[in-house]
């Protein structure tokens, strides 16, 4: 691999419960400027409009900033930490996340978008539905907004993978000055998600991208679950 491209699928409708995702990623990359799509192209779709589609919206107070907080700790799996109005979770997938990936952004006033059930199976959807309808074997990553422990600022992540690296495994093979490497595992899949969500932006409305230029040897069978660090190996909990 010696170069990336990414871009944002321009033109995407607005997705409303029920709608047919996959279908409509499909015809928004049928043709310029958006595409056609190659074989080893990967499709980052933002977790907002995956949870749309699946219906996964809940009414809160749309008078209260804070409504949405008795449904974070609902939904969590265990509460990590609590600072303020600040709920670091633990959700039912078994990412450490605030307000268990509750979000208000990007939803209409009065409602809350919860995590998808299963981002895997939405990934392995668009996935299977692009591979059917356009012909060509792409990746698919649902994204969404995370924090980090070690450092300010947001960044998108994976939450769901299809076709695609969740980690690269270089453990025991040799670095550029031949050294074994014995720790390093490649976060491929969040790094892919942040790349493109610096195409779609906070508030543009671009919902999907498009990475082109991926390794070949990146592409396969995964589950987001390779991101997930066991509680025993955690620091922080």
């Amino acid at each position: 691999m010696s170069r990336l491209s990414a871009w944002g699928v321009v033109g995407f409708p607005e997705v409303k419960p029920g709608d047919q995702l996959a279908d409509m990623i499909v015809e928004a990359c049928r043709n310029e400027p958006n595409g056609p799509l190659l074989d080893r192209d990967v499709l980052v779709v933002t977790q907002k409009v995956v949870s749309k589609a699946e219906g996964r919206l809940v009414a809160v107070n749309p008078d209260d900033p804070l409504s949405h907080k008795a449904l974070v700790e609902k939904e969590a799996v265990r509460i990590v930490r609590r600072r303020g109005d600040l709920i670091i979770t633990e959700t039912e997938h078994g990412f450490v996340c605030a307000n268990n990936g509750v979000d208000l952004s990007n939803v209409e006033r009065g409602q809350a978008a919860l995590l998808p059930k299963d981002s895997d199976r939405s990934a392995r959807r668009i996935r299977d539905v692009v591979r059917a309808k356009l012909g060509v074997e792409v990746g698919v990553i649902v994204s969404d907004t995370f924090g980090r422990a070690w450092r300010k600022g947001l960044t998108d992540v994976a939450i769901g993978v299809a076709g695609i690296a969740a980690v690269l495994d270089l453990r025991g093979t040799p670095d550029a000055l031949g050294r074994v490497m014995q720790v390093t595992e490649v976060a491929i899949a969040d790094e892919l998600a942040s790349a493109a969500e610096l195409v779609m932006g906070k508030s543009a409305g671009i919902p999907v991208a498009v990475v082109r230029g991926a390794d070949a040897s990146w592409f396969r069978e995964a589950s987001v679950q390779e991101l997930v660090r066991p509680p025993q190996e955690d620091l922080f909990r």
